[in-house]
């Protein structure tokens, strides 16, 4: 645990620095406190700030009050050491954001009583922290595959198209099926089907870019948005993803499964006035030609699935044609 002392007094530095190094934590010092501002809104500032109140620059209330405001993660907890023991000062210093307040001259058991305090709320900020964290990931990813799940993928398909509008880029936007899943599971079992989801999962996210995403969409089928890409580039990654799945087997409890992929595409560039059901609809449509054509193949919408999105009257859903 690395702990910020700020004081401009060169003794009274060195005897809280004495202590701290006695109690086996890391020290970092400030001399004023602009310097300590400096420190603690720095990447991996102290998790503990000992402020001296009265100092040149910002003096230690205005720095929990400015640390406060811009309530940086993880959280710091701030002691602040003062000459004052006003209740009105006092008052002052809790509601300037310090965590709690220590008089001068203090006991040194005492100032190590109050750090282990510090310790066990940070110790607890932490716990919440992940705990919020879990279940941010569970309600935006899928629990088997660790992809974006379906309500999430297609919240950021929207955000996508709506961003394309505004700026003119392309989008490449794929649906992958694996081809002869429900067989996989007939024949395996599910753990041996679960197996493959989840690899061919991992290869798609090696293959694909830090801000492209991929979302499971529904059972074995995958979305897969290509930010910037337009229909040359969207059908070359297409390809990437299917080879991807195909050069190498899964393996799984019952063995290595050979598993081919099948990949409809579609850029937003190419067809700038469909909505995003209407793009959805036309790489779905090119998917099942690709199914038609032989599986294991890379189909990109054109005329007809372009047609068939621009004058249907239903919504795409994914009540979409078997595909096995």
């Amino acid at each position: 645990m690395k702990i910020l002392i700020a004081d401009d007094e060169s003794v009274s530095r060195r005897m809280l620095q004495g202590l701290l190094l006695k109690w086996g934590y890391e020290v970092a010092f400030a001399e004023d406190g602009n310097a300590a501002w400096a420190a603690l809104k720095a990447p991996n500032p102290p998790r503990m700030a000992l402020l001296d109140w009265m100092m040149p620059g910002q003096n230690g209330v205005d720095v929990c009050r400015a640390l406060r405001k811009l309530r940086p993660e993880p959280y710091t907890y701030i002691l602040l050491l003062t000459a004052k023991d006003a209740k009105e000062s006092v008052v002052e210093g809790l509601e300037s954001g310090a965590d709690d307040y220590l008089t001068k001259p203090f006991n040194p058991q005492e100032l190590k009583a109050r750090i282990r305090v510090g310790l066990r709320l940070l110790d607890l900020e932490d716990s919440l922290v992940q705990a919020r964290e879990a279940m941010r990931f569970k309600a935006t990813h899928d629990i088997l595959t660790g992809a974006w799940n379906r309500g999430t993928i297609l919240e950021a398909l929207d955000r996508e198209i709506a961003r394309f509008r505004r700026e003119g880029h392309s989008l490449g936007v794929l649906i992958a099926d694996v081809d002869h899943f429900k067989s996989v599971n007939d024949t395996y079992g599910h753990l041996a089907g679960d197996a493959v989801l989840r690899d061919i999962t991992k290869r798609m996210q090696v293959e694909v870019r830090p801000y492209d995403a991929v979302g499971r969409y529904g059972g074995e089928e995958f979305l897969i948005l290509l930010p910037g890409c337009n229909g040359s580039d969207t059908q070359t990654k297409a390809e990437r993803l299917r080879e991807a799945i195909f050069r190498e087997p899964v393996t799984t409890s019952a063995g290595d499964l050979t598993v081919s992929m099948s990949v409809g595409g579609v850029a937003t560039g190419d067809w700038p006035e469909e909505t995003a059901n209407q793009i959805l609809q036309m790489a779905d449509s090119a998917l099942y030609r690709a199914k038609e054509e032989g599986r294991n193949r890379t189909a990109m919408a054109g005329a007809a699935e372009h047609e068939e999105a621009h004058h249907s009257s239903l919504e795409f859903s994914s009540q979409s044609p078997e595909k096995e």
